[in-house]
């Protein structure tokens, strides 16, 4: 916090960086710096700035439901202390005033900003509102149409699309303090009472209207996340009933919502995906290996999309593959998907342009011989992964990282294969590779710390969330979707089918069922790794289902049957007689007595399997916490965002609760899965303690 005056100009800079956040200290330190520009005679306006590169990216969010919240002066007694100063207050706002930094802005009697500064209230993100008077004040400044979309959505809009209103007074395109102090210098001069958002009307034509757009608009959505509802009644309220009503009414909304099993899930993936990239070992000043250009092995879908990645990032990438025709398909690929992007108007013709001349396609492995990092996207299979990383060690440059793209094989193994295990690591894309969020970071045995330090930045670089896991068949995500799926299949054997089992997890809110998943990600991949792992864990216990399913050639979408029929060129999951009979009569076969199962024992099962072997994980150091495990899940998987990952919800519902279930599977079954739960899960629910303690 740094306080100086310019020519009768009070600058009150606050500085807690990286973003500003309005903590405790913070709103302590600009309450007592604005009385001491106040009783100050010399000076005759006060200009309120951001140090470093933002303005305020909002309150401190780790200081919810914590004493220092409330602790005077609280954000609401701050916003109060600016608007009620005797002498004018500038808000001078650079690069992006969010949350509470935008409501501290609408308190000031004045605003001006750079041009590109990102202005929104996002608090409906993370299961909120507004709760210091932006569903009151924001409305004001710019109007009812426009406000409840930004407060609804939590989008930012920048500085200059609003500048037609009455939020900014002026747009400084040079020097922001320079021309904040010059402009405070002149309102100053100027006679009259200082203006207050607050005592502003607000502007709409048809507000009854407009309210019922927006209603309209969160239909869908709303049973699953209550803030965008909440934020709605909050505006209409001050419309209705007055600002001061207002404002009382947000507050009891955001008290509310505070407590909602849907706001502790949408904080805790906030706070879990920026942890993620915390790795206890690796110090954050841990030098990284320059990467200036990227080699990709294999063309297919996943290569091609994980090609996409880097070159959108403005990376150019060496393509390798083993025929022409390979090549040219893989390319093709690559520049119809820009193409689809033109047409929807994310790109121009040139940047596609542009893009598809950073790839540099090739026959030849030589052609990474310059390479920083390659990552190969072969079959899956060790042998063939075996001749790559040969070929690699051979032709790769020092200090190359060479990356695996495997979704289960072992990745010490694959090290092994060349004579610079610290240089390999694996890099886990999820298909489409260039859609999805989540990135599997995989550390061998001996991969070096910059290597790790090395792929977490590049992998921010390129938009991706990136989790680290250690060793282990299937990593986090695919080990413990392989004890999810074997329960969807023993449901199958005991009396559910595909249509019933997928209903009820999806009605849970997953993205998808575990039956239009596999379809979707092809049934051939899934029977391959189960008769993999059924040579190397003999012990383990496969339904053959699944596999009589490939026999009879329904292995998805891709060959327009699977557990589900599908029409040509269609993607809708029509259930199946034929597979529904082969699963009836599978039964039978094996002796069993089908059953009715409830959608909450389809839940239960399918849910705490994934707890169960995540506990395991956990235990075993495979991921080292568990908002990983739910980070991978949330963005890798379709567990629903709401419930905040499959250990969060553990931790919701009560992990007595998820033990009692577990035993109860486990004398009903005999499955020896249920029958050892995870020592982990055990021991914490014996203390009454949960995952994120």
């Amino acid at each position: 916090m740094t306080y100086s005056t310019q020519d009768g100009v009070a600058v009150i800079t606050f500085d807690n960086p990286p973003v500003n956040g309005l903590n405790h200290v913070t709103r302590a330190g600009i309450v007592e710096n604005l009385k001491r520009a106040q009783d100050d005679a010399q000076i005759v306006a006060i200009v309120l700035t951001g140090g470093g590169k933002v303005f305020s990216g909002g309150a401190d969010i780790t200081e919810f439901n914590t004493p220092k919240a409330l602790a005077e002066p609280h954000l609401h007694t701050l916003i109060a202390a600016v608007e009620a100063s005797p002498k004018p207050v500038v808000a001078a706002i650079h690069q992006l005033a969010m949350g509470g930094g935008l409501e501290l802005a609408l308190g000031a009697h004045y605003r001006v900003a750079t041009p590109g500064a990102q202005i929104a209230l996002p608090e409906v993100k993370i299961g909120l509102l507004p709760g210091a008077g932006g569903t009151q004040r924001l409305p004001r400044a710019i109007g009812l149409q426009r406000a409840l979309t930004m407060i609804v959505s939590g989008e930012p809009a920048r500085s200059e699309a609003l500048a037609d209103g009455t939020l900014f007074d002026e747009i400084v395109t040079g020097d922001l303090l320079e021309g904040a102090v010059a402009f405070a210098r002149r309102i100053a001069a100027k006679a009259g009472p200082l203006p207050r958002v607050r005592d502003r009307e607000i502007e709409a034509t048809d507000p009854d209207a407009i309210l019922q757009r927006a209603r309209d608009g969160i239909a869908t959505a709303s049973a699953r996340f209550p803030a965008p509802g909440k934020c709605i009644e909050s505006v209409e309220y001050g419309l209705r009933h007055g600002f001061d009503a207002g404002l009382i009414r947000e507050r009891e909304g955001f008290t509310a919502l505070l407590q909602t099993p849907e706001s502790r899930a949408l904080r805790h993936a906030f706070f879990g995906e920026r942890a993620a990239s915390k790795i206890p070992d690796v110090p954050a000043h841990t030098p990284v290996r320059p990467i200036r250009e990227i080699g990709v092995i294999g063309a297919g879908t996943m290569g091609g999309g994980i090609a996409m990645n880097f070159i959108n990032a403005g990376l150019p990438v060496v393509l390798v593959e083993t025929t022409q025709p390979a090549l040219d398909r893989g390319l093709a690929t690559i520049r119809k998907n820009y193409e689809s992007n033109v047409r929807k108007g994310k790109l121009t013709v040139e940047q596609l342009e542009a893009r598809m001349k950073l790839i540099r396609p090739t026959l030849s492995y030589d052609d990474l011989k310059t390479a920083d990092l390659i990552v190969e996207a072969v079959f899956e299979e060790l042998s063939v992964k075996e001749q790559v990383f040969r070929k690699l060690n051979a032709i790769a440059k020092p200090g190359a990282i060479l990356a695996s793209n495997t979704s289960t094989l072992d990745l010490n193994t694959i090290a092994a294969f060349t004579n610079r295990p610290r240089d390999v690591v694996g890099m886990h894309f999820f298909s489409p590779a260039n859609v999805m969020k989540l990135l599997e970071v995989v550390r061998g045995a001996q991969t070096e710390k910059d290597v790790l330090a090395t792929v977490m930045a590049l992998a921010k670089k390129i938009c991706k969330t990136a989790v680290v896991s250690g060793v282990c068949d299937g990593f986090i995500g695919n080990r413990m979707v392989e004890q999810y799926l074997r329960q969807a299949l023993s449901l199958l054997e005991e009396g559910g089918l595909p249509a019933q089992i997928d209903r009820a997890i999806e009605q849970f809110g997953f993205a998808m069922g575990p039956f239009r998943m596999s379809d979707l990600a092809g049934n051939d991949i899934g029977s391959a790794i189960r008769k993999r792992r059924g040579l190397e864990h003999p012990e383990r216990v496969y339904s053959k289902i699944a596999d009589r399913l490939c026999e009879a050639g329904r292995f998805g979408q891709k060959t327009g049957a699977g557990w589900y029929d599908y029409k040509p060129g269609e993607r809708t999951a029509l259930p199946s007689t034929q597979v529904d009979d082969m699963i009836v009569a599978y039964s039978g076969e094996r002796g069993a007595k089908r059953r009715a199962i409830g959608d909450e024992e389809i839940v239960e099962r399918l849910v705490f399997a994934l707890v169960n072997e995540g506990a395991k994980i956990l235990d075993e150091g495979i991921a080292s916490k568990a908002s990983d495990i739910d980070m991978v899940y949330l963005t890798g998987y379709g567990f629903p965002l709401f419930r905040g990952g499959p250990m969060l919800y553990a931790d919701t519902v009560g992990l007595a609760r998820v033990q009692a279930a577990i035993e109860r599977y486990a004398a009903a079954s005999g499955d020896a899965f249920w029958a050892h739960p995870a020592a982990l899960l055990t021991r914490l629910a014996k203390e009454g303690r949960g995952f994120n303690r």
